[in-house]
């Protein structure tokens, strides 16, 4: 017998197959002589029926106890076509393995809607849930297709560090990273003494891959980072983790435009190949969670992406015929009522908003000639505001440290990135993405907690 994973069964499986499917048990019916069990192994939104009598298992009495919602089976039988009315196929088992019981008396996932602030309390066993499991899946295959664009326009994915000496973002909402014993700190003075630190000096847990990923472009022109970032803001909502994932390409040769184009054809292809991969779920989604998901995913694949000037967008905000609780004026950073105006009320598609003013964006950020605003660009997309923001970066090197002291940072720890400057220096272009916002974005879940097989939020660092 061939062991096959139930997606597979379900879409391919024919009738008079003989098959294997290891799984665990979502709910179990008994009538009287035979008895229903569905078995899901997180492959597929629907479960996979299993019919059992006492004919086809001699040790039927003794199972039938043991299986219980939350058991772990192995089941060796026969495709058989279906008398149910919502499943084409169904198995008629020759062998029932339980591998594990589950009590159902405790088992706290019965066969019922929980909350998904409930299942946030039981994470190492939300997983098994329709929602979460539809979740994950999408997961999956949208970070597979984040690989195989890039991949497929030969760029190198680059492992940048974890462990960082330096603050990209210039925020300071970083986590610190020691190996001092806290409850004795060694001192100069009133301050730490770092030289007794493992490192030798501060270091944080990375906030982005950006700087570095800027030194491998320019050795191998086109690469990008796909890996956990971390950021200390002490924020409880739902928009909010302290870990995360983040994409950041970073592209030699390359300015603004190019940016731009880089990030819409990215967009429209990780909907487009999730839309193909996880039809089933993406269904679910835009049944169960939120009914637009579907609209929402065809107004990124189909439409052009429009795109305008910071001034131009201040300039229709100012006109807008509403009112914002943030007021608007030009030097402002957009606020999320703001992007979703522009791209949910005005253009009704994604916008990619470029050319702000250099006094709210960071270091790095290349100025442009007006010597007021820098090329750096936000796309904006219809129930979310901003989904990704990047920018071209300073490739001079007069500039760039003028800009640096400007930001009230000690040009000396960034020696090395100047040197990228100095050395053969070349336009390059990057952008950031967050994977966990995306996945929120394509999924319709509103929190996302539950997006992130582990969350980590203030006050919570489970598992």
């Amino acid at each position: 017998m061939v062991n096959r994973r139930i997606a597979d069964i379900l879409r391919h499986g024919q009738p008079d197959e003989t098959v294997t499917l290891q799984g665990w048990v979502r709910t179990k019916r008994e009538l009287k002589g035979f008895a229903f069990m569905e078995v899901n192994d997180g492959s597929s939104l629907a479960n996979l029926q299993v019919v059992l009598t006492a004919d086809d298992l001699p040790n039927y009495q003794e199972l039938l106890p043991k299986i219980n919602t939350g058991a772990s089976v192995e089941v060796s039988g026969t495709i058989v076509p279906s008398q149910g009315k919502n499943q084409r196929i169904e198995i008629k088992p020759q062998q029932v393995q339980v591998y594990g019981e589950a009590d159902p008396e405790t088992y706290p996932l019965q066969k019922k809607r929980h909350s998904f602030e409930f299942l946030r309390t039981i994470g190492h066993l939300r997983s098994r849930t329709n929602t979460l499991g539809a979740v994950f899946r999408v997961r999956n295959a949208c970070a597979n297709a984040v690989h195989q664009f890039f991949q497929e326009r030969d760029f190198m994915w680059v492992h940048t560090p974890l462990i960082t000496a330096s603050d990209c973002e210039g925020a300071g909402e970083l986590f610190n990273v020691t190996n001092l014993d806290l409850t004795n700190v060694p001192r100069l003075d009133k301050d730490v003494d770092y030289s007794q630190d493992f490192f030798g000096k501060p270091a944080y847990l990375t906030v982005s891959g950006q700087l570095e990923a800027e030194v491998m472009a320019m050795a191998f022109r086109n690469v990008y980072t796909f890996g956990p970032t971390f950021r200390a803001e002490n924020s409880n909502t739902s928009r909010h983790l302290a870990e995360f994932w983040m994409i950041e390409p970073e592209m030699a040769f390359c300015d603004i435009n190019g940016n731009m184009d880089l990030a819409e054809d990215f967009l429209k292809y990780l909907f487009k190949t999730v839309l193909e991969k996880c039809p089933e779920d993406i269904e679910f989604f835009n049944k169960r969670i939120d009914d637009s998901v579907l609209a929402t995913a065809d107004n990124i694949i189909n439409n052009e992406f429009e795109r305008i000037t910071y001034t131009e967008a201040i300039d229709l905000l100012l006109k807008a015929k509403r009112k914002f609780e943030f007021p608007v004026e030009w030097g402002i950073d957009l606020q999320s009522e703001h992007e979703r105006y522009l791209a949910e009320e005005l253009f009704k598609k994604p916008a990619i908003v470029y050319n702000y003013p250099k006094e709210i964006k960071a270091f790095y950020m290349r100025l442009n000639d007006d010597n007021k605003t820098v090329a750096a660009m936000d796309v904006l997309a219809p129930k979310i505001g901003e989904i990704i923001g990047g920018s071209q970066r300073e490739e001079r090197l007069d500039v760039l440290e003028k800009r640096i002291v400007e930001g009230g940072m000690p040009l000396e720890e960034l020696w090395w990135y100047r040197d990228l400057r100095r050395y053969g220096t070349v336009p390059h272009a990057g952008f950031g993405l967050g994977f966990e916002r995306l996945i929120q974005f394509m999924t319709g879940m509103s929190n996302i907690r539950d997006v992130i097989p582990f969350p980590r939020t203030p006050l919570s660092a489970d598992f």
